[in-house]
């Protein structure tokens, strides 16, 4: 049964960051990602979008907004666009480098009437470099990183959706980046610009990698190491049905309850950490677990330490006891969405209804202190 949200009342007065105020210059990807982030946890986005763009206010990356339609060509919009910003706490935008300062909106125009503003920018490759100036989409900006080239199979690299590049190496960043020079603004009571670029972030992500790396313990190849489906008892194996479950079985107690589960009595699974051995044992353990069904499986392994997951459409994912139970997700005007995350004890994150508003009456409320 799917959870509906809070109502817009309760949730105005909820979540860790009520009271703040963000103002979104519209975008695309990580940009409007990290703002429903920020929006969840309860404050308040104000996006300013161009006149006719008709915004979809069901759609789950936009929810929590008030939207104002602003023609930024138009010198008396900038003005009204400053004078909402000399009242927020933070801006985010996500457009090549350059366009906010030709606007006539960026860093140095805009702290000059807020000092104590947080200026969060997005982009793929960052505000300064050879390819700043050049487009690009994830699928680009994780590649320069050794990302990309380490996610696949033997045969070619794999993009992983937009995951590592835009939402985890960009609007991640961008949220943590911001809050945390929020929280320093509070203190010195000075702003600054957070500088987020998806190809810094995905670098960071693989922090672990080259560490493994530099010790030995990672090789340059796809398919061929612990974590990157090389090992047997690390991967992705497909059932009678035609369905996939996942084992992670590292460690060595959770190793022995797989084989212990699988029945893989056969001596060879001995040799659990030899590279050499690997091939032979995912082959072997392919057979194994294509004889019996996902849901075979599910009742054998589920549940237990070998750190065992049916792996689920997102139509399935909803329907899981464990995501029903914890009310991952929800439904609003009839679309499933994840809920959101993280989850706080006392001042917790809800939904909110988007809306459409006018930016005279915001700033108003804004400079009222509403």
């Amino acid at each position: 049964m799917l959870d509906k949200p809070a109502s817009q009342t309760a949730a105005r007065a909820s979540g860790p960051l009520a009271g703040f105020r963000i103002v979104e210059f519209a975008g695309i990807g990580p940009g409007p990602f990290a703002c429903m982030l920020l929006a969840d946890m309860g404050a308040e986005v104000i996006t300013l979008d161009r006149v006719g763009a008709g915004k979809n206010l069901k759609a789950v990356a936009t929810r929590g907004r008030k939207v104002i339609e602003l023609d930024l060509k138009n010198k008396a919009a900038i003005a009204e666009a400053l004078d909402l910003l000399s009242h927020a706490d933070a801006l985010i935008e996500g457009f090549r480098p350059g366009v906010m300062e030709r606007l006539g909106l960026g860093p140095d125009v805009v702290l000059a009437r807020n000092p104590k503003l947080v200026y969060g920018r997005m982009t793929g490759w960052g505000q300064e470099g050879p390819l700043a100036n050049a487009a690009g989409h994830d699928i680009n900006y994780i590649s320069i990183t050794g990302a990309l080239a380490a996610i696949g199979t033997k045969e070619k690299p794999v993009p992983p959706l937009n995951l590592v590049g835009d939402f985890g190496g960009g609007a991640l960043y961008l949220v943590v980046g911001v809050l945390a020079a929020l929280l320093e603004a509070q203190k010195s009571g000075k702003g600054q610009v957070v500088d987020t670029a998806m190809c810094d972030g995905a670098a960071s992500l693989m922090s672990m990698f080259y560490d493994m790396s530099a010790q030995g313990r990672w090789s340059g190849g796809r398919d061929q190491n612990f974590l990157d489906g090389g090992a047997h008892f690390y991967g992705v194996y497909e059932c009678s049905c035609g369905n996939f479950i996942s084992i992670g079985s590292i460690e060595p107690q959770f190793y022995a309850l797989l084989r212990k589960h699988a029945d893989l009595s056969d001596a060879d699974f001995d040799a659990q950490m030899d590279r050499k051995a690997w091939p032979a044992l995912k082959a072997k353990l392919e057979k194994v677990f294509k004889s019996k069904s996902r849901a075979d499986w599910c009742t054998i392994m589920e549940g237990t330490d070998i750190c065992f997951a049916p792996i689920l459409t997102m139509e399935e994912a909803p329907k899981h006891p464990h995501m029903a139970a914890r009310q991952v997700f929800v439904e609003r005007h009839g679309v499933t969405q994840p809920a959101p995350a993280p989850r706080f004890s006392r001042t917790p994150s809800a939904i909110r209804e988007p809306e459409l508003a006018d930016i005279g009456d915001v700033t108003s409320a804004w400079k009222a202190g509403k």
